[in-house]
């Protein structure tokens, strides 16, 4: 019988993004994202830098299993959702990281999204050209 090992699961969200992040603790460090690893899914080398960001503020003394499951929103965007979850994590594990990370502005949730259509314009605020006669 194979055991079920246990993780802690936290939501990164941003924008239109949002990320289920689990965090195992395991022998080796490792870093998958919908199912691929993390250079390969995000390619620059830009974007994994924003999702290794709050561990790299933090440093942890043990070593996690790391699987994400994100969607929605744009791919800086969703890189951000990331940083957002395992910040979450990290706050929990003391009073000094979560400092560190608030300071960092990584527990802020973005919560801009698209404006609503309204009645009679053409966008959300762009109106029809007007016209004299």
């Amino acid at each position: 019988m194979s055991e079920k090992k246990q993780y802690t699961e936290k939501i990164g969200r941003r924008k239109t993004s949002t990320s289920r992040v689990r965090l195992t603790p395991s022998a080796k460090m490792s870093f998958t994202v919908n199912g691929k690893d993390v250079k390969e899914y995000f390619k620059t080398p830009a974007l994994t830098k924003v999702v290794h960001d709050a561990m790299l503020l933090i440093t942890p003394d043990e070593k996690y299993e790391i699987t994400v499951m994100v969607q929605g929103g744009g791919i800086h965007s969703q890189a951000e959702a990331i940083r957002h979850g395992l910040a979450r994590f990290f706050a929990e594990a003391g009073e000094n990281e979560k400092a560190k990370l608030k300071k960092e502005g990584f527990l802020k949730r973005d919560p801009r999204s698209k404006e609503r259509r309204k009645f009679g314009l053409k966008k959300a605020r762009k109106a029809p050209q007007w016209s004299k006669r």
